[in-house]
């Protein structure tokens, strides 16, 4: 086979040649590999699989989990066949592979950008999962606060006495800071909903916050101002005893995460771009189916 006629290497190219083993594992056959990245003797792309298998190591992974040997079955003339040496090879194996062979080979090149668009891929899809969920997160605790402000006037808070009692509840979980000295610590300007600033970790410390201080006050029948603020303040110190406890980051030192608004428009421009396998594209189903307001936290 000469250079003319080596497939280039892409997306159905390479994954035409996925097989999966005994594992429900996918694999590649590095004898199939081979031509595809342009190396005409098996000799020399067996050099380029030993130094990625070396960085493979480098890389702190065992390269026994990605490069397994085995012998392959070729066809010779007239009709016989011998056994070859083989490997088999993961995907991470053949991203390595690729990173280490001959860069004057336009095969190996082409490979490289291959796996950097894929690997720029998962990084979106991840971009893309922990955008949602934050989003998430926000919306949620928007509509607890809601709440928990229907539940302070059930429990005899005044309209006028609100902020103070949202501040208790603050005060408490972040050791005395309020609202105001929250955003001066965290060097979040005024005009910012300080819930849109915050990070899914922190987003879901005050939701727990508020839906834990809505029941407590229905629980215990609370009926007073003063002690529905102290009940807010209460619950904030015991959650964020609980953070404590299990040794996570207090929220005061917690990093101010980008606007909320920014991560509204991200997955706007980003969801009609995602591409799925045909596996996730299957879902359930798998391969057998083809603002700063006030009134909401601020």
């Amino acid at each position: 086979m000469n250079n003319k006629q080596l497939p280039t290497l892409g997306a159905n190219s390479f994954e035409s040649i996925k097989q999966t083993n005994e594992h429900g594992a996918e694999y590649w056959s590095a004898r199939d590999l081979q031509f595809l990245l342009g190396y005409s003797q098996w000799r020399r792309f067996e050099q380029a699989i030993e130094r990625a298998m070396t960085s493979c190591r480098q890389s702190g992974n065992k390269p026994a989990y990605h490069f397994a040997g085995a012998g392959k079955m070729i066809e010779l003339g007239k009709g016989g066949q011998r056994e070859v040496d083989d490997y088999h090879l993961s995907r991470f194996a053949c991203y390595l592979i690729a990173q280490n062979g001959d860069p004057r080979k336009p095969e190996i090149a082409h490979a490289q950008k291959y796996f950097a668009v894929q690997a720029r891929r998962q990084e979106l899809n991840d971009q893309v999962t922990a955008d949602m969920e934050r989003l998430e997160l926000r919306k949620q605790t928007a509509e607890e606060f809601k709440a928990l402000s229907g539940a302070a006037q059930d429990a005899g808070v005044q309209s006028k006495m609100f902020g103070v009692f949202h501040d208790a509840g603050y005060k408490g979980l972040y050791g005395g800071l309020g609202r105001d000295g929250i955003k001066r610590r965290k060097a979040i300007p005024e005009k910012d909903n300080l819930l849109d600033r915050m990070n899914a970790t922190e987003l879901a410390a005050n939701q727990f916050r508020m839906t834990q201080t809505r029941d407590k006050l229905a629980r215990d029948g609370v009926r007073n101002q003063s002690q529905a603020i102290q009940t807010h303040e209460q619950v904030g110190k015991e959650v964020r005893d609980a953070i404590k406890r299990i040794g996570g980051t207090l929220p005061e030192n917690i990093p101010p995460d980008e606007h909320i608004k920014e991560v509204e428009k991200r997955l706007k421009g980003a969801m009609p771009k995602l591409e799925l396998d045909e596996r996730e594209a299957g879902g359930l189903l798998g391969q057998d189916g083809h603002d700063g307001d006030a009134d909401d936290g601020r």
